[in-house]
Protein backbone atom coordinates (compact mmCIF):
# COMPACT_ATOMS: atom_id res chain seq x y z
CA UNK A 1 0.00 0.00 0.00
CA UNK A 2 1.38 3.41 -0.93
CA UNK A 3 1.64 6.29 1.51
CA UNK A 4 -1.09 8.16 -0.37
CA UNK A 5 -3.61 5.31 -0.27
CA UNK A 6 -2.79 4.46 3.38
CA UNK A 7 -4.16 7.87 4.36
CA UNK A 8 -7.59 6.94 3.06
CA UNK A 9 -10.21 5.41 5.33
CA UNK A 10 -10.79 1.70 4.87
CA UNK A 11 -14.37 2.43 3.76
CA UNK A 12 -12.98 4.00 0.56
CA UNK A 13 -12.90 1.22 -2.02
CA UNK A 14 -12.15 3.11 -5.26
CA UNK A 15 -8.68 4.60 -4.94
CA UNK A 16 -7.98 5.42 -8.60
CA UNK A 17 -9.72 7.76 -10.99
CA UNK A 18 -13.15 6.44 -11.94
CA UNK A 19 -13.62 5.31 -15.55
CA UNK A 20 -16.13 8.10 -16.11
CA UNK A 21 -13.49 10.64 -15.07
CA UNK A 22 -10.86 9.09 -17.30
CA UNK A 23 -13.13 9.04 -20.33
CA UNK A 24 -14.22 12.61 -19.67
CA UNK A 25 -10.55 13.60 -19.63
CA UNK A 26 -10.06 11.89 -23.01
CA UNK A 27 -13.12 13.64 -24.42
CA UNK A 28 -11.80 17.04 -23.33
CA UNK A 29 -8.85 16.60 -25.70
CA UNK A 30 -10.95 15.65 -28.74
CA UNK A 31 -12.91 17.85 -31.16
CA UNK A 32 -16.67 17.70 -31.66
CA UNK A 33 -17.44 14.86 -29.26
CA UNK A 34 -21.07 13.67 -29.32
CA UNK A 35 -21.91 12.97 -25.71
CA UNK A 36 -24.26 10.04 -25.19
CA UNK A 37 -22.90 9.33 -21.74
CA UNK A 38 -24.15 11.03 -18.62
CA UNK A 39 -27.78 11.10 -17.50
CA UNK A 40 -28.04 14.88 -17.75
CA UNK A 41 -30.77 16.16 -20.08
CA UNK A 42 -29.57 18.46 -22.83
CA UNK A 43 -32.97 20.15 -22.65
CA UNK A 44 -33.21 23.29 -20.55
CA UNK A 45 -35.30 23.69 -17.42
CA UNK A 46 -38.69 25.06 -18.57
CA UNK A 47 -38.92 28.85 -18.55
CA UNK A 48 -41.66 29.17 -15.94
CA UNK A 49 -39.57 27.16 -13.47
CA UNK A 50 -36.50 29.32 -14.06
CA UNK A 51 -38.63 32.44 -13.63
CA UNK A 52 -39.92 31.18 -10.29
CA UNK A 53 -36.37 30.67 -9.10
CA UNK A 54 -35.32 34.12 -10.24
CA UNK A 55 -38.29 35.75 -8.54
CA UNK A 56 -37.61 33.83 -5.35
CA UNK A 57 -34.04 35.10 -5.26
CA UNK A 58 -35.20 38.66 -5.90
CA UNK A 59 -37.64 38.30 -3.01
CA UNK A 60 -35.00 37.15 -0.54
CA UNK A 61 -35.00 33.34 -0.81
CA UNK A 62 -31.33 33.19 0.16
CA UNK A 63 -31.57 31.70 3.65
CA UNK A 64 -32.04 28.35 5.37
CA UNK A 65 -35.40 26.67 4.89
CA UNK A 66 -37.33 24.23 7.10
CA UNK A 67 -35.09 21.17 7.72
CA UNK A 68 -37.61 18.85 6.04
CA UNK A 69 -38.23 21.27 3.19
CA UNK A 70 -40.56 24.16 2.49
CA UNK A 71 -44.04 23.15 3.74
CA UNK A 72 -45.75 24.24 0.52
CA UNK A 73 -43.30 22.15 -1.51
CA UNK A 74 -43.81 19.08 0.66
CA UNK A 75 -47.56 19.44 0.23
CA UNK A 76 -47.09 19.73 -3.54
CA UNK A 77 -44.90 16.62 -3.53
CA UNK A 78 -47.54 14.69 -1.59
CA UNK A 79 -50.24 15.78 -4.03
CA UNK A 80 -48.03 14.88 -7.00
CA UNK A 81 -47.27 11.41 -5.68
CA UNK A 82 -50.98 10.72 -5.15
CA UNK A 83 -51.93 12.18 -8.54
CA UNK A 84 -49.80 9.55 -10.30
CA UNK A 85 -51.09 6.56 -8.41
CA UNK A 86 -48.78 6.65 -5.42
CA UNK A 87 -49.42 6.45 -1.70
CA UNK A 88 -51.00 9.31 0.21
CA UNK A 89 -48.31 10.96 2.29
CA UNK A 90 -48.61 13.75 4.82
CA UNK A 91 -46.09 16.60 4.36
CA UNK A 92 -44.33 15.66 7.61
CA UNK A 93 -43.49 12.28 6.07
CA UNK A 94 -41.56 13.87 3.18
CA UNK A 95 -37.98 15.17 3.27
CA UNK A 96 -36.62 17.44 0.53
CA UNK A 97 -32.97 16.72 -0.29
CA UNK A 98 -30.19 18.17 -2.47
CA UNK A 99 -30.89 15.61 -5.19
CA UNK A 100 -31.95 11.99 -5.21
CA UNK A 101 -28.39 10.70 -4.93
CA UNK A 102 -27.95 12.52 -1.62
CA UNK A 103 -31.12 10.80 -0.42
CA UNK A 104 -29.60 7.36 -1.15
CA UNK A 105 -26.77 7.96 1.29
CA UNK A 106 -29.07 9.36 3.98
CA UNK A 107 -31.31 6.29 3.72
CA UNK A 108 -28.39 3.85 3.80
CA UNK A 109 -26.76 5.46 6.83
CA UNK A 110 -30.06 5.55 8.70
CA UNK A 111 -31.20 1.99 8.00
CA UNK A 112 -28.18 -0.24 7.39
CA UNK A 113 -25.94 -1.71 10.07
CA UNK A 114 -22.58 -3.34 9.35
CA UNK A 115 -23.26 -6.81 8.00
CA UNK A 116 -26.79 -6.04 6.80
CA UNK A 117 -27.54 -6.86 3.18
CA UNK A 118 -29.10 -4.54 0.63
CA UNK A 119 -30.30 -6.16 -2.60
CA UNK A 120 -29.93 -4.07 -5.74
CA UNK A 121 -30.63 -4.83 -9.41
CA UNK A 122 -27.56 -5.58 -11.49
CA UNK A 123 -26.98 -3.67 -13.66
CA UNK A 124 -28.33 -0.77 -11.65
CA UNK A 125 -27.45 2.67 -10.40
CA UNK A 126 -24.02 2.33 -8.75
CA UNK A 127 -24.32 4.91 -5.92
CA UNK A 128 -26.56 2.46 -4.06
CA UNK A 129 -23.53 0.19 -3.80
CA UNK A 130 -21.38 3.11 -2.62
CA UNK A 131 -23.96 4.12 -0.03
CA UNK A 132 -24.03 0.56 1.33
CA UNK A 133 -20.24 0.56 1.57
CA UNK A 134 -20.28 3.78 3.58
CA UNK A 135 -22.73 2.15 6.01
CA UNK A 136 -20.58 -0.98 6.31
CA UNK A 137 -23.30 -3.12 4.77
CA UNK A 138 -23.07 -5.73 2.04
CA UNK A 139 -24.50 -5.28 -1.45
CA UNK A 140 -26.21 -8.31 -2.95
CA UNK A 141 -26.50 -7.97 -6.71
CA UNK A 142 -29.62 -9.38 -8.32
CA UNK A 143 -28.36 -10.22 -11.77
CA UNK A 144 -30.78 -9.48 -14.59
CA UNK A 145 -30.46 -10.17 -18.30
CA UNK A 146 -32.08 -9.76 -21.68
CA UNK A 147 -34.23 -12.80 -20.83
CA UNK A 148 -36.46 -10.58 -18.65
CA UNK A 149 -35.55 -7.34 -20.46
CA UNK A 150 -33.32 -6.58 -17.46
CA UNK A 151 -36.28 -6.51 -15.07
CA UNK A 152 -36.11 -7.95 -11.57
CA UNK A 153 -38.67 -10.67 -10.83
CA UNK A 154 -40.13 -11.90 -7.55
CA UNK A 155 -38.35 -15.23 -8.05
CA UNK A 156 -35.01 -13.45 -8.43
CA UNK A 157 -35.56 -11.54 -5.19
CA UNK A 158 -36.58 -14.66 -3.31
CA UNK A 159 -33.47 -16.50 -4.50
CA UNK A 160 -31.19 -13.84 -3.01
CA UNK A 161 -32.77 -13.54 0.44
CA UNK A 162 -30.66 -14.52 3.44
CA UNK A 163 -31.09 -14.03 7.21
CA UNK A 164 -29.18 -10.74 6.82
CA UNK A 165 -31.40 -9.30 4.06
CA UNK A 166 -32.84 -5.93 5.10
CA UNK A 167 -33.40 -3.66 2.08
CA UNK A 168 -34.49 -4.25 -1.50
CA UNK A 169 -33.90 -1.50 -4.07
CA UNK A 170 -36.24 -1.24 -7.05
CA UNK A 171 -35.27 1.29 -9.74
CA UNK A 172 -38.25 1.69 -12.02
CA UNK A 173 -37.71 2.66 -14.82
CA UNK A 174 -34.23 1.26 -14.46
CA UNK A 175 -30.98 3.12 -14.90
CA UNK A 176 -28.95 2.10 -16.95
CA UNK A 177 -31.23 -0.20 -18.95
CA UNK A 178 -34.26 2.04 -19.51
CA UNK A 179 -36.58 -0.91 -18.83
CA UNK A 180 -39.83 -0.87 -16.83
CA UNK A 181 -40.77 -3.63 -14.40
CA UNK A 182 -44.39 -4.59 -15.21
CA UNK A 183 -46.94 -3.56 -12.55
CA UNK A 184 -48.00 -7.17 -11.95
CA UNK A 185 -44.39 -8.15 -11.28
CA UNK A 186 -43.95 -5.22 -8.88
CA UNK A 187 -46.98 -6.51 -6.97
CA UNK A 188 -45.44 -9.99 -6.76
CA UNK A 189 -42.15 -8.52 -5.54
CA UNK A 190 -44.08 -6.61 -2.88
CA UNK A 191 -45.52 -9.88 -1.60
CA UNK A 192 -42.00 -11.29 -1.21
CA UNK A 193 -40.95 -8.13 0.64
CA UNK A 194 -43.82 -8.54 3.10
CA UNK A 195 -43.13 -12.24 3.55
CA UNK A 196 -39.49 -11.58 4.47
CA UNK A 197 -39.92 -8.26 6.29
CA UNK A 198 -37.88 -6.26 3.78
CA UNK A 199 -37.73 -2.49 3.50
CA UNK A 200 -38.12 -1.42 -0.13
CA UNK A 201 -36.47 1.66 -1.58
CA UNK A 202 -38.63 2.48 -4.58
CA UNK A 203 -36.56 4.72 -6.85
CA UNK A 204 -39.14 6.33 -9.11
CA UNK A 205 -37.17 9.32 -10.37
CA UNK A 206 -37.82 8.39 -14.03
CA UNK A 207 -41.46 7.38 -13.55
CA UNK A 208 -42.86 10.29 -15.59
CA UNK A 209 -40.75 9.26 -18.57
CA UNK A 210 -42.23 6.07 -20.02
CA UNK A 211 -43.08 5.10 -23.60
CA UNK A 212 -45.83 3.22 -25.36
CA UNK A 213 -48.22 1.51 -22.95
CA UNK A 214 -45.65 1.06 -20.20
CA UNK A 215 -46.47 2.45 -16.76
CA UNK A 216 -44.81 2.43 -13.36
CA UNK A 217 -46.51 0.91 -10.32
CA UNK A 218 -45.61 2.95 -7.20
CA UNK A 219 -44.61 0.43 -4.55
CA UNK A 220 -45.88 2.27 -1.47
CA UNK A 221 -49.43 2.31 -2.86
CA UNK A 222 -49.68 -1.50 -2.86
CA UNK A 223 -51.48 -3.25 0.01
CA UNK A 224 -49.34 -3.51 3.12
CA UNK A 225 -46.37 -1.68 1.57
CA UNK A 226 -46.73 1.88 2.89
CA UNK A 227 -45.12 1.05 6.24
CA UNK A 228 -42.13 -0.71 4.64
CA UNK A 229 -41.43 1.47 1.58
CA UNK A 230 -39.34 4.59 1.11
CA UNK A 231 -40.21 6.37 -2.11
CA UNK A 232 -37.28 8.23 -3.66
CA UNK A 233 -37.65 10.71 -6.49
CA UNK A 234 -36.91 14.26 -7.58
CA UNK A 235 -37.21 16.89 -10.27
CA UNK A 236 -33.93 16.29 -12.10
CA UNK A 237 -35.17 14.08 -14.91
CA UNK A 238 -38.82 14.91 -15.66
CA UNK A 239 -38.25 18.67 -15.41
CA UNK A 240 -34.62 18.81 -16.64
CA UNK A 241 -33.47 20.21 -13.29
CA UNK A 242 -30.28 18.24 -12.67
CA UNK A 243 -28.24 21.35 -11.86
CA UNK A 244 -30.78 22.60 -9.31
CA UNK A 245 -30.03 19.56 -7.09
CA UNK A 246 -33.51 18.93 -5.76
CA UNK A 247 -34.96 15.57 -4.78
CA UNK A 248 -36.93 13.98 -1.97
CA UNK A 249 -37.82 10.82 -0.13
CA UNK A 250 -41.09 9.89 1.51
CA UNK A 251 -41.75 7.14 4.00
CA UNK A 252 -43.61 5.85 7.04
CA UNK A 253 -43.85 8.03 10.14
CA UNK A 254 -41.69 5.75 12.31
CA UNK A 255 -38.67 6.12 9.99
CA UNK A 256 -38.80 9.67 8.69
CA UNK A 257 -37.72 11.59 11.85
CA UNK A 258 -34.39 9.77 12.08
CA UNK A 259 -33.74 10.06 8.35
CA UNK A 260 -34.61 13.75 8.48
CA UNK A 261 -32.04 14.36 11.22
CA UNK A 262 -29.26 12.77 9.17
CA UNK A 263 -30.27 14.85 6.16
CA UNK A 264 -30.25 17.97 8.38
CA UNK A 265 -26.74 17.13 9.59
CA UNK A 266 -25.50 16.72 6.02
CA UNK A 267 -27.19 19.65 4.32
CA UNK A 268 -29.03 21.76 6.95
CA UNK A 269 -31.61 22.32 4.21
CA UNK A 270 -31.91 22.15 0.45
CA UNK A 271 -31.15 25.39 -1.41
CA UNK A 272 -34.02 27.86 -1.07
CA UNK A 273 -34.00 28.87 -4.71
CA UNK A 274 -34.21 25.24 -5.83
CA UNK A 275 -37.18 24.59 -3.57
CA UNK A 276 -39.12 27.53 -4.97
CA UNK A 277 -38.32 26.37 -8.50
CA UNK A 278 -39.43 22.83 -7.64
CA UNK A 279 -42.71 24.17 -6.28
CA UNK A 280 -43.31 25.91 -9.61
CA UNK A 281 -42.45 22.68 -11.43
CA UNK A 282 -45.00 20.61 -9.54
CA UNK A 283 -47.82 23.16 -9.37
CA UNK A 284 -47.37 24.78 -12.78
CA UNK A 285 -48.33 23.53 -16.26
CA UNK A 286 -47.30 19.93 -16.89
CA UNK A 287 -47.26 20.03 -20.68
CA UNK A 288 -43.51 20.66 -20.47
CA UNK A 289 -43.02 17.13 -19.14
CA UNK A 290 -45.03 15.64 -21.98
CA UNK A 291 -43.12 17.76 -24.51
CA UNK A 292 -39.78 16.49 -23.22
CA UNK A 293 -41.05 12.92 -23.04
CA UNK A 294 -42.10 13.13 -26.71
CA UNK A 295 -38.66 14.45 -27.66
CA UNK A 296 -36.94 11.56 -25.88
CA UNK A 297 -39.33 9.12 -27.51
CA UNK A 298 -38.43 10.34 -30.99
CA UNK A 299 -34.74 10.08 -30.18
CA UNK A 300 -35.29 6.60 -28.78
CA UNK A 301 -36.89 5.43 -32.02
CA UNK A 302 -34.09 6.89 -34.16
CA UNK A 303 -31.33 5.38 -32.04
CA UNK A 304 -32.97 1.96 -31.86
CA UNK A 305 -33.53 1.89 -35.62
CA UNK A 306 -29.88 2.74 -36.18
CA UNK A 307 -28.67 0.04 -33.80
CA UNK A 308 -30.86 -2.51 -35.57
CA UNK A 309 -29.24 -1.57 -38.87
CA UNK A 310 -25.82 -2.03 -37.28
CA UNK A 311 -26.78 -5.48 -36.02
CA UNK A 312 -26.38 -4.42 -32.38
CA UNK A 313 -29.10 -5.88 -30.13
CA UNK A 314 -30.51 -3.93 -27.20
CA UNK A 315 -32.98 -4.20 -24.36
CA UNK A 316 -36.37 -2.71 -25.15
CA UNK A 317 -36.14 0.86 -23.81
CA UNK A 318 -39.49 1.45 -22.13
CA UNK A 319 -38.68 4.40 -19.89
CA UNK A 320 -36.07 6.92 -18.69
CA UNK A 321 -33.79 8.16 -21.51
CA UNK A 322 -31.36 5.30 -22.03
CA UNK A 323 -30.76 2.47 -24.47
CA UNK A 324 -28.77 -0.52 -23.23
CA UNK A 325 -27.04 -2.24 -26.12
CA UNK A 326 -25.01 -5.43 -26.49
CA UNK A 327 -21.80 -4.65 -28.39
CA UNK A 328 -20.12 -8.00 -27.73
CA UNK A 329 -20.82 -9.24 -31.26
CA UNK A 330 -18.47 -6.58 -32.61
CA UNK A 331 -15.67 -8.78 -31.32
CA UNK A 332 -14.47 -6.73 -28.33
CA UNK A 333 -15.71 -6.00 -24.83
CA UNK A 334 -17.83 -3.01 -23.92
CA UNK A 335 -15.11 -1.14 -22.03
CA UNK A 336 -12.66 -1.28 -24.92
CA UNK A 337 -15.49 -0.56 -27.35
CA UNK A 338 -16.37 2.66 -25.52
CA UNK A 339 -12.77 3.81 -25.46
CA UNK A 340 -12.24 3.09 -29.14
CA UNK A 341 -15.53 4.72 -30.09
CA UNK A 342 -14.47 7.82 -28.18
CA UNK A 343 -10.94 8.01 -29.57
CA UNK A 344 -11.75 6.98 -33.16
CA UNK A 345 -15.32 8.21 -33.57
CA UNK A 346 -15.61 11.03 -31.03
CA UNK A 347 -18.76 9.51 -29.52
CA UNK A 348 -18.91 9.23 -25.73
CA UNK A 349 -20.90 6.49 -23.98
CA UNK A 350 -20.24 4.27 -20.98
CA UNK A 351 -19.82 0.52 -20.51
CA UNK A 352 -22.28 -1.35 -18.34
CA UNK A 353 -19.57 -2.22 -15.84
CA UNK A 354 -19.92 1.28 -14.41
CA UNK A 355 -23.42 0.27 -13.36
CA UNK A 356 -22.41 -3.03 -11.82
CA UNK A 357 -22.98 -5.20 -14.87
CA UNK A 358 -21.39 -8.60 -14.35
CA UNK A 359 -20.53 -8.84 -18.06
CA UNK A 360 -18.44 -6.59 -20.28
CA UNK A 361 -20.97 -6.82 -23.10
CA UNK A 362 -23.29 -3.83 -22.78
CA UNK A 363 -23.06 -0.06 -23.14
CA UNK A 364 -25.46 2.62 -21.95
CA UNK A 365 -26.43 5.26 -24.49
CA UNK A 366 -28.25 8.38 -23.31
CA UNK A 367 -30.95 10.08 -25.36
CA UNK A 368 -29.50 13.45 -24.46
CA UNK A 369 -28.62 14.76 -27.91
CA UNK A 370 -30.85 16.11 -30.71
CA UNK A 371 -31.95 13.70 -33.42
CA UNK A 372 -29.44 15.10 -35.93
CA UNK A 373 -26.58 14.46 -33.53
CA UNK A 374 -27.84 10.95 -32.77
CA UNK A 375 -27.88 10.22 -36.51
CA UNK A 376 -24.33 11.54 -36.79
CA UNK A 377 -23.31 9.42 -33.80
CA UNK A 378 -24.71 6.34 -35.54
CA UNK A 379 -22.74 7.16 -38.69
CA UNK A 380 -19.54 7.47 -36.68
CA UNK A 381 -20.37 4.32 -34.76
CA UNK A 382 -20.81 2.37 -37.98
CA UNK A 383 -17.34 3.36 -39.15
CA UNK A 384 -15.75 2.24 -35.88
CA UNK A 385 -17.80 -0.97 -35.74
CA UNK A 386 -16.85 -1.83 -39.33
CA UNK A 387 -13.19 -1.34 -38.43
CA UNK A 388 -13.44 -3.53 -35.35
CA UNK A 389 -15.27 -6.29 -37.23
CA UNK A 390 -12.68 -6.21 -40.02
CA UNK A 391 -9.89 -6.57 -37.46
CA UNK A 392 -11.71 -9.46 -35.81
CA UNK A 393 -12.12 -11.28 -39.13
CA UNK A 394 -8.45 -10.74 -39.98
CA UNK A 395 -7.20 -12.00 -36.62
Amino acid sequence: MTEATSRLATRVKLKDAHLVTRMTDIAEGLPDVIKLGRGDPDLDTPAHIIKAGQEALANGATHYMHPLGMPALRRAIADNIAAYGGARYEPENIVVTPGGQHAMFVIALALLNPGDEIMVPCPGYNPYHQAAEMAGAETVHIRTSMETNFCVTAEMVRAHITPRSKILVLINPNNPTGTVTPPAEVARIAEVAKEHDLIVISDEIYSRLTYGNHTVQPVAALPGMFERTITLSGMSKAYAMTGWRIGYFAGPPDLIPALAEINHAFAISTASVSQHAALAALTGPQDCVEDMRAIYDERRRVLCAGLTELGIPYAEPQGAFYVYADVSKTGIGATLFCERLLREGQVLMYPGGIYGDYTDDFVRMSLTQPVARIREALTRMKAVVDTIRAETRAA
